[in-house]
């Protein structure tokens, strides 16, 4: 019988373990917990076996091992709902009390019990170690400042809970890159001062040249970053590399808690090859069939040459929608040190003037073969909370209104090049920062620069390394940026709005420091002193106590309507399709799907543990 048409049989699930480890005292047989995730929505039962190839740009990219593996405590399906995943169960009482309840059998990939001592390990001993944690436990975990009341049930069942909702708890464990509430307390106690020796402890610390002992654990406890193959995982496979290296290896976690519906334990894939190569050889490379499966450093210009290479790289070369408010968009810096460009930037008939001087449809047109749709970077008509009013705010190429605001503001005079003059007679002039990561952004600023500097305002773009340009972005030295546009076009109201109001310092460079301020709770940073930006984040923390469904569908369109219509950053157009070559013969990769990071984990949604190789 083909794997396709086997039938389910429930009864082998218990007896899927073949080999045995030796784990402490004695030998543990490797397989799938007493109580696995059956996946009955498969689309066809595979084969185990195979090496899956993929390219990256940079050696810390091993974190999409557990971005693309998704084993998260609780998960989007595909239909964006939230599901049970590495937990077996969860409850909610009046959205404040959540009981989680473990898989029973459930094994970290070395083969130790994953117990709740792994989340009350990482309560007590991480989030709240003033070491570990300076400003203490996540802004998500605390509910206007309240952290929840922590309580192990028994080894399989923990309950949290505050006075009032909190909405973003579950979401923050699905995410692409969730928050972490449990660590594998077996392997780290050995680098915490409340559970090491401390000779042996300080000999760690010395041997790694770390600072001190929370500098080491932080070190080893990297789980985001999946990049210490000694770290146990509950990921579908486990890194076996250590960096710095020119290509990764992970294999199958022999302790993975998902099967299929014929008792077969997942992932079917043995192992996940990571090779780092230049991101900009990527394309050639995969036209080359140098890959299996691709699509990161992957760009619509590169649509055509990847579908005339099919034939001798053996990929077919599908196309994905995107989801994000705008492809990409500039963020000019409302932070900026500078307190001339700065008070610029926070007066929204500059930052209108500047998005009514782009012609978006040039850039369809020139960049996408007009296949985009203007955008103003706020949500997608596919979106329920969508509206006119949002969608068409702050959009149209109306260069005679621009040039009109621009004189209003003050700026008449003009260099002898024609460039208009700042209040202190330095020209128009700036630079905008990019990733420097792919010629994309580059293309479409020759655009821009085209289009502004016929309001007398020239730009010019510089590269830098991402680390260096966020820090420059942080400090306030850098103006203006261009990066993707807000990440979930498709939001639900029971979706928590934070890409609308100030919360995050590194994935909003528009406003970093009011974001760092919300983070680390008023430590640092600044709080918005802009009266719409203030509201906005009234609105996110209302939206937090909101009592159903109802109430937040009424927040989340008042936020969208004041975020659209102050243009705090100049979107460019959406719905670019993602060029996504697939191995023939590489089986369950949905035709046509969403690609997106947030909540879709790009590939992670589709579940690459179901993925398998026909040979």
């Amino acid at each position: 019988m083909s794997p396709s048409r086997r039938r389910p049989r429930p009864a082998l699930l218990a007896l899927l373990g073949t080999a045995l480890l030796v784990i402490g005292e004695g030998p543990v047989r490797a397989g799938p917990p007493e109580e696995p995730r059956v996946l009955t929505d498969i689309p066809e039962l595979g084969r185990p076996g195979g090496d899956l190839r993929m390219l990256i740009g940079r050696a810390r990219d091993t974190r999409l091992l557990q971005v693309y593996g998704n084993a998260r405590l609780v998960a989007y399906d595909r239909d964006l709902r939230l599901v049970p995943d590495i937990l077996r169960s969860f409850e909610v009482e009046d959205g404040r009390v959540f009981t989680f309840k473990l898989r029973k059998g459930h094994r970290w990939s070395d083969g130790h019990p994953f117990t709740t001592e792994d989340l009350r390990f990482w309560w007590e001993d991480v989030a709240l170690d003033p070491k570990l944690s300076p400003v203490g436990p996540p802004v998500r975990m605390t509910v206007d400042g309240e952290p929840p009341r922590v309580e192990v049930v028994d080894e399989l069942t923990i309950r949290y809970s505050w006075s009032r909702p909190n909405p973003f708890f579950l979401p923050m464990n699905a995410a692409a890159t969730p928050e972490f509430v449990y660590a594998p307390k077996h392997y780290l106690a050995r680098f915490h001062a409340k559970y090491a020796d401390r000779a042996e402890l300080e000999r760690l610390v010395k041997e790694t040249r770390s600072r001190d002992w929370a500098q080491l654990f932080r070190r080893k406890e990297r789980m985001s970053e999946f990049d210490n193959p000694e770290l146990p995982t509950l990921q579908p496979w486990m890194l076996t590399t250590a960096p710095p290296a020119e290509r990764f290896v992970a294999v199958r976690n022999p302790y993975f808690h998902r099967v299929d519906a014929a008792g077969q334990q997942l992932p079917y894939l043995d192992r996940l090859v990571l090779e780092v190569v230049d991101s900009k050889l990527i394309p050639i490379k995969t036209g080359a069939g140098e890959t299996d499966l691709q699509a990161r450093h992957l760009y619509f210009k590169d649509y055509t040459f990847l579908k005339e290479s099919e034939s001798r790289s053996g990929l077919r070369i599908l196309l994905w929608r995107e989801a994000r408010g705008a492809h990409l968009a500039l963020y000019p810096n409302l932070n900026a040190n500078d307190p001339i460009w700065r008070a610029l930037f926070r007066d929204r008939r500059f930052r209108l003037a500047l998005s009514l001087g782009l012609d978006r449809e040039a850039i369809s047109q020139y960049l996408y073969f007009g296949l985009a749709t203007p955008a103003n970077n706020t949500v997608l008509p596919d979106s329920p909370l969508y509206s006119e009013t949002i969608g068409r705010a702050c959009l149209g190429h109306d260069p005679k209104e621009a040039n009109r605001l621009l004189d209003e503001l003050g700026l008449r005079e003009r260099t002898k090049d024609g460039l208009r003059k700042l209040p202190d007679g330095r020209p128009l002039e700036l630079v905008v920062e990019t990733a420097g990561e792919d010629s994309e952004q580059i293309d479409l600023l020759e655009l821009v620069r085209d289009d502004w500097s016929k309001l007398g305002f020239k730009i010019h773009s510089k590269p830098s390394e991402r680390e260096v340009l966020r820090n420059r972005i942080f400090s306030g030295d850098a103006l203006m940026t261009i990066w993707f546009g807000n990440e979930n076009g498709l939001v639900t109201a029971d979706m928590a709005p934070w890409e609308f109001a100030p919360t995050s310092q590194a994935d909003q460079p528009h406003w970093p420091k009011w974001g760092q301020h919300f983070e680390t709770k008023g430590q640092a940073g600044e709080p918005p002193d802009i009266p719409e930006a203030a509201r906005l984040l009234e609105l996110y923390h209302a939206w937090r106590m909101a009592p159903d469904t109802a109430a937040r569908t009424a927040i989340w369109s008042e936020m969208l309507e004041l975020y659209a219509k102050d243009c705090w950053t100049i979107g460019t157009v959406a719905n670019v399709l993602q060029p996504v070559a697939v191995r023939k013969g590489l089986r369950n990769v949905p035709e046509e799907a969403v690609w997106n990071w947030e909540p879709h984990a790009q590939f992670g949604i589709y579940r690459p543990d179901t993925f398998w190789l026909r040979r």
